[in-house]
């Protein structure tokens, strides 16, 4: 049979000289720092069922500037204006060594407000870590399946959410074991942005060996193995290198594809000078049927406009959309002077003639047209381009192949220079 352990009151008979000389010597100094009534926000709430106190074997509580309270595992911040939210906590009075016992909390809140916004996070190296590690107390691993639960139910009033938080009592001697669950901190996030951090109650719980009640323990075997997942540095660097080449590839055949289609840059022919391009003209319209044919004021026509054309591409404006008064008056300005601006006078005059007059050109005119509109084509052409042919190619304004331009019929004055 198992001693019987010494009872509260009994500890704190023992320890009451002891209490009795701390708070006279604390009495002058610091009459304020007395523990905070029960039920305070954050302080440890004394329950229906307890005993009737005795000095307590953990330090009080420190008050906060804010009016909460501060614990080795927790710290309760309520943000001025904030209302606290309401706290109703379970947590069984038995349990088992290495056995999780869950702390139930339902808290009332507003509608807006969200209970542990980021999940309910304990770091290892923190004072709430060590604080409960040292209590006998440590949180399994949420990964493993049992982490905290969380179910929010909306209500008239506001929402009321249902915390289920596990904690494994693992007491560092063997046998019956009575151990105090700390404070643990709640983060409630409001509408507002605003973080309020409310602490839970101390709670007691008396903890078994779990092979208290066998008379002749055996020893478990191990649980069954789980799979393990191990990260493969090499395979996540090849399938990323891999992704990376293939796009670098598309990327890279899709500039060449692109690069292959271009358009073309076809160097276009030098224009033809406007020299030769008509005495081409003229030559491709004698050789024409269209004298045989007996269409002579087409051929006449035809003279005429490769004549205009050639004279604006020489010097400058459009001949085919410029009357034979502003052509001469365009003539006339050009320096150095037009050698045979006469004749070019009087066959834009003749031309008029037959366009506007309506008169039908004989076979002969037409033959004399196009010898005229020759020797103006020779006889306009810029020296520096003209044929070295010779003394008498010279003279005669420089023809091609050497030979001399046709003489050009007067046309009623005497004396006139082709």
């Amino acid at each position: 049979m198992r001693p019987r352990p010494p009872s509260a009151l009994g500890a704190g008979a023992a320890r009451l000289p002891a209490w009795s000389a701390l708070a006279a010597a604390l009495a002058c100094a610091a009459p304020a720092l007395a523990q905070p009534d029960a039920g305070a926000a954050g302080g440890p709430a004394a329950r229906d069922d307890d005993a009737p106190p005795a000095p307590p074997p953990l330090p009080a509580p420190a008050a906060t500037e804010r009016g909460g309270s501060v614990w080795a595992s927790c710290a309760e911040h309520v943000p001025p204006g904030a209302t606290r939210p309401t706290l109703q906590e379970t947590f069984p009075r038995n349990g088992f060594s290495g056995y999780a016992a869950h702390l139930e909390i339902t808290i009332a809140h507003g509608k807006g407000e969200t209970v542990l916004p980021e999940g309910f996070k304990v770091q290892g190296d923190s004072d709430a870590a060590r604080a409960l590690e040292k209590a006998g107390f440590i949180l399994p691993e949420a990964d493993a399946g049992a982490g905290p639960t969380s179910e929010t139910t909306a209500t008239e009033a506001g929402a009321t959410t249902r915390l289920v938080i596990p904690f494994v009592p693992l007491p560092k001697e063997p046998g019956r074991s009575a151990l105090q669950l700390p404070p643990v901190p709640i983060a409630v996030s409001r509408a507002s942005g605003e973080l309020v951090t409310v602490c839970t109650r101390p709670h007691e719980i008396v903890v078994e060996d779990p092979i208290a009640n066998e008379r002749d323990p055996k020893v478990k075997p191990n649980p069954p193995p789980r799979p393990q997942r191990e990260e493969w540095v090499l395979a996540k660097q090849l399938a990323a290198g891999i992704l990376i080449g293939a796009a670098l590839g598309l990327i890279v055949a899709w500039l060449v594809r692109r690069w292959m289609r271009r358009p073309r840059v076809v160097a276009a022919p030098p224009p033809k000078l406007p020299w030769v391009a008509a005495l081409e003209e003229l030559e491709a319209l004698r050789r024409s049927s269209l004298l045989s044919e007996g269409r002579t004021d087409e051929y006449f026509d035809r003279v005429s406009d490769c004549v205009r054309k050639y004279l604006g591409a020489r010097y400058g404006f459009d001949g085919l959309e410029t009357t034979s008064d502003e052509m001469r008056a365009l003539l006339a300005r050009v320096r150095p002077p037009v050698p045979v601006l006469p004749q070019i006078t009087r066959f834009l005059a003749d031309c008029d003639l037959v366009k506007f007059a309506r008169l039908q050109p004989s076979e002969a005119d037409c033959l004399e047209a196009i010898e005229r509109g020759e020797v103006i084509v020779h006889r306009t052409t810029p020296p520096a381009v003209r044929p070295e042919g010779g003394a008498g190619a010279a003279g005669a304004g420089g023809s091609p192949a050497g030979k001399q331009p046709p003489p050009a019929r007067s046309s009623g004055a005497e004396g006139e220079a082709p």
